[in-house]
């Protein structure tokens, strides 16, 4: 087995105090302590805490794009669309630190909307792109503009989802997975395809 080259121990050290801890406790200082190298070997293969950062995240997003949104295409919208909104949850609410700081936290070089979204650039909003198409072409969502569609599906959750990390939302994980799935039922019947 090859051993870690130096750049990638201090990328997964950097991953791991993000996930334990946040982006904030990520300073090069903490990284190289954590990875057993010096300050200056960090900043040998990576200029600063904003590009190691930018590493880590698009490790993290390749990492997880590879599974997201792969279901069987032969199965139907409802399957597909609620095992997405399954894997969303299980990434927010497993990996919270990563989830606020791939998504709620400024920073440069982010994918923005519509431009990117609509161009395919985002591994975990285009797979709900491709599901919304599929319902609207069965019939199950009435046409619209698929980018906006699915903005508009996901919003509600990812706004749950924040108040419950936050704190404000008094309940068990699985009470809150199934207050999302009735939220999302709810917004997929105001979005429901005509059935005359």
């Amino acid at each position: 087995m090859a051993e870690r080259g130096t750049a990638e121990r201090i990328a997964e050290a950097a991953l791991a105090i993000l996930l334990g801890e946040g982006a904030q406790a990520v300073t090069m200082r903490r990284v190289a302590a954590d990875a057993g190298v010096t300050t200056m070997a960090t900043y040998r293969h990576y200029p600063n805490r904003e590009a190691l950062l930018r590493a880590v995240v698009d490790a993290a997003f390749a990492e997880l794009g590879k599974d997201w949104g792969k279901r069987a295409q032969e199965l139907d919208f409802g399957t597909r669309f609620y095992g997405l909104l399954n894997d969303f949850l299980d990434f927010a609410l497993g990996k919270p630190n990563l989830y606020t700081f791939l998504v709620t936290d400024r920073r440069e070089g982010v994918r923005r909307f519509p431009e990117d979204f609509r161009a395919g650039r985002s591994p975990a909003f285009t797979p709900v792109i491709d599901v919304v198409e599929q319902g609207m072409r069965e019939g199950a969502l009435r046409r619209d503009d698929p980018l906006e569609a699915a903005l508009a599906i996901t919003t509600p959750v990812m706004g749950l989802v924040q108040l419950y990390l936050g704190g404000r939302m008094d309940m068990s994980e699985k009470d809150f997975r199934a207050l999302c799935r009735r939220t999302v039922g709810r917004v997929l019947d105001g979005t429901a395809g005509d059935d005359t």
